[in-house]
């Protein structure tokens, strides 16, 4: 019996769990619009090319980039790191192939992607290629910002519609934190209590 090399969780034989597995398929999804949003953070907008601003130092023409920015993250980073796991994931798998073309990032982050569960289950540096990927994310949210945050589903609406005690029934969803409100009746749940009579009337196979 073995343990993910990220959490220590048993795997029967695995390197990564499944929660990880799936995980790493997202981040490797994201990477390449990820650092084209990077990209555009690194042209100053209030900045035009060439504009002289007045520094420390005597004045000169602005750099049209952002160089903090450009030395964290940028996409020549990214595209190294992916391309030198794929080439290796290659070499394990395929001994006797030629190293892969040159390809990008976008491609090279889709072949890792599309070798996902034989990376999981027979690639012994599959911890470290994703602890890299991983670390490429955060890198590049650091610059970006965090995704927007999804709806949480609280279950279905327990509110009494009518004198025959028919039950609504309509699927609950808020934003983190946010207001609790059915959308199909109106009934809103505003205090603690309500919440945990919410939760007490779900039917079994929502609770």
């Amino acid at each position: 019996m073995s343990a993910c090399e990220l959490c220590g969780d048993t795997t029967a034989g695995r390197y990564l769990c499944e929660r990880h597995t799936i995980r790493l398929a997202k981040q490797l999804a994201d990477l390449p619009a990820l650092y084209a949003e990077v990209g555009e953070c690194l042209v100053p907008r209030r900045y035009g090319w060439g504009e002289i601003v007045a520094t420390k130092a005597a004045a000169g023409p602005r750099s049209p980039l952002d160089e903090d920015v450009l030395d964290t993250v940028n996409w020549g980073r990214a595209s190294e790191v992916t391309r030198l796991w794929r080439v290796d994931v290659q070499r394990v798998r395929w001994p006797h192939h030629a190293a892969p073309p040159p390809s990008g990032l976008s491609a090279d982050c889709r072949w890792l992607g599309m070798e996902l569960e034989w990376i999981a289950a027979n690639y012994p540096a599959a911890g470290d290629l994703a602890g890299e990927v991983g670390d490429l994310e955060r890198a590049a949210r650091s610059i970006v910002g965090d995704p927007e945050p999804r709806p949480q589903r609280l279950g279905v609406c327990v509110a009494v519609t009518d004198d025959h005690g028919t039950v609504c029934g309509a699927v609950l969803t808020r934003m983190p934190g946010g207001p609790v409100r059915c959308r199909w009746c109106g009934t809103s749940y505003r205090t603690e209590q309500d919440l945990l009579l919410l939760q007490y009337y779900q039917p079994r196979e929502s609770a």
